[in-house]
């Protein structure tokens, strides 16, 4: 599969998998927001989802008064894809208001 074919910022970029909600949170604690984002709704059983992911970034960008990147979603599960979108576009319009 061309997963860059969903890359919010083209193709020439650095990318840095991660598959869960710890490695995503760990590695922006670590290293700050990247230049964009793929997110993925199903990370597997038993763990949070790419929508928690999103949460996180939003709580993440509140507290350190930050846009968050630019974002796409790949996922499989519709639903998912949607609440993604929608947490996201939905705090960037909050944003904007303010």
């Amino acid at each position: 599969m061309d997963w860059l074919a969903y890359s919010p910022i083209g193709r020439e970029v650095e990318v840095v998998w991660l598959k869960d909600y710890y490695q995503f949170t760990e590695w922006i604690l670590q290293h700050g927001l990247p230049d964009g984002i793929c997110f993925d709704h199903d990370l597997g059983a038993n763990t949070p989802s790419g929508y928690e992911c999103a949460k996180w970034l939003v709580n993440y960008c509140l507290d350190n008064q930050l846009y968050p990147p630019l974002w796409s979603s790949q996922s499989a599960n519709p639903v998912g894809k949607v609440n993604i979108n929608r947490l996201l576009k939905n705090f960037v319009r909050s944003k904007e208001k303010n």
